[in-house]
């Protein structure tokens, strides 16, 4: 039964309430359940490309980014993906109810520690309508409810998903108020799902570096900083060509829209010759604007002077900035003052410099050649993720299920008193 709420604040209560309820799911209810949200979801594919058309046109008139726009459009197939990545999530192993430790005390009680859902998930986020369903999806499966403030730029794309599945919950006899949004009460419903401590139990904010510094700073719920991603790849002279051009080519451009795309190449002196023209004008031939320091000038073709600004910069467009450092310590230094602690690649055949990278850099993903690409939920095996925490408690790099659960300690005794 779905109840008609008038406030923000009544919404996140009929959240709270759903909450319980969706926590005794077992496996095969919640699996089905998401398999009636991925049906849902395809049949309403017209319904929400054509919401999704009125969100972009709005868009392109009030000057959203380029990047912004291509993370908000939804056409035929990235919905069919949308409904395949809930299945994907459905065939997930349930999280709820995992024994993570198990001990018996001296005086016989038996203890036993186990994995639980959180309640309500919140989460703020800006022209991303993909995150309305990944994070909706993974609440259920994880027994929670979920709470969305998706923002203005794909409000009618995200109330459109947002129907689809609450519909697809009733038919299966499940309370929809397990799926929440806020959208419609504006920066209000923001403001006051942040201060919803105690109702909502966890928040994550996805987008821009000022919407999660907002989030953080505002908040008196407890939050899950995902942050910007000032992503770097290191080249050394043992890089392989190849290896170099490719891996950055397609960090940068397969999709520059994206926290885990390349921003900074840093190359090791040694290799600057032989590497920075070819792997500037593969990058310049992919419509690539290449921001570079004077040695980076003077190698390659067509670059653009670097500033400080753009050692900070998270361009999520087709720009890249190329500096040519030393040595690695060099490269570890800049990585340390100007690294959003994300992802970071070396592209490298000498094995110490790659363990040293590996073991020093403090990120949530830390690669060795490999694109920076894979960092993202899917790409681990994690069906989708809720976003990519860049904080250390309580949980880093991409958020899968086992993320969106806590603990709850269990004593069986049979009438043991404390001494």
């Amino acid at each position: 039964m779905t109840t008609t709420a008038t406030t923000a604040r009544e919404r996140m209560l009929l959240a709270k309430e759903a909450s319980r309820s969706v926590g005794l799911l077992d496996d095969a209810r919640k699996r089905e359940a998401l398999h009636a949200i991925a049906d849902a979801i395809e049949q309403s594919a017209p319904a929400v490309v054509a919401a999704n058309a009125e969100d972009l046109e709005r868009g392109r008139a009030t000057g959203l980014s380029v990047a912004l726009q291509d993370r908000l459009r939804l056409d035929e197939p990235r919905v069919a993906a949308l409904a395949a990545a809930v299945r994907d999530i459905a065939a997930l192993p349930d999280p709820v109810g995992r024994v993570l430790d198990e001990r018996t005390l001296a005086n016989g009680v038996e203890l036993t520690k186990i994995a639980v859902p959180f309640g309500v998930v919140g989460s703020i986020y800006e022209a991303r309508p993909n995150v309305t369903v990944d994070i909706a999806a993974l609440a259920l499966r994880s027994g929670n409810a979920v709470v969305l403030r998706g923002g203005s730029a794909a409000e009618k794309t995200n109330a459109a998903l947002v129907r689809a599945m609450r519909g697809a919950l009733a038919e299966q006899g499940i309370d929809p108020e397990a799926i929440q949004t806020v959208d419609e009460f504006g920066r209000e419903g923001a403001r006051e799902l942040m201060q919803a401590r105690g109702v909502v139990d966890v928040l994550v904010p996805r987008g821009s570096a000022q919407l999660i510094e907002t989030v953080v700073t505002e908040s008196s719920v407890p939050v899950i900083e995902t942050g910007a991603g000032v992503v770097h790849i290191v080249l050394d002279a043992s890089a392989p060509l190849d290896w170099a051009r490719d891996i950055v080519v397609n960090a940068k451009v397969q999709r520059p829209s994206v926290c885990n795309s390349v921003e900074t190449v840093l190359v090791l002196a040694d290799a600057a010759p032989s590497l920075v023209p070819p792997v500037v004008a593969a990058l310049r031939e992919r419509g690539v604007t290449v921001h570079g320091d004077a040695v980076v000038a003077a190698l390659a073709e067509g670059v653009v002077p670097a500033t400080e600004e753009d050692w900070q910069a998270e361009y999520l467009s087709l720009d890249i900035a190329v500096r040519v450092v030393d040595d690695l310590d060099e490269a570890l230094d800049h990585i340390r003052r100007y690294s959003t602690h994300h992802t970071e690649s070396i592209i490298t055949r000498d094995e110490a410099n790659a363990e040293r990278f590996l073991a020093e850099v403090d990120s949530a993903v830390v690669m060795a050649n490999a694109s920076t690409r894979f960092t993202d939920g899917s790409e681990f095996g994690f069906g989708a993720e809720v976003g990519i925490s860049t904080q250390k408690l309580h949980a880093r790099g991409p958020m899968g299920l086992t993320e969106l659960t806590s603990t709850k300690w269990l004593a069986r005794g049979v009438g043991q008193v404390r001494a």
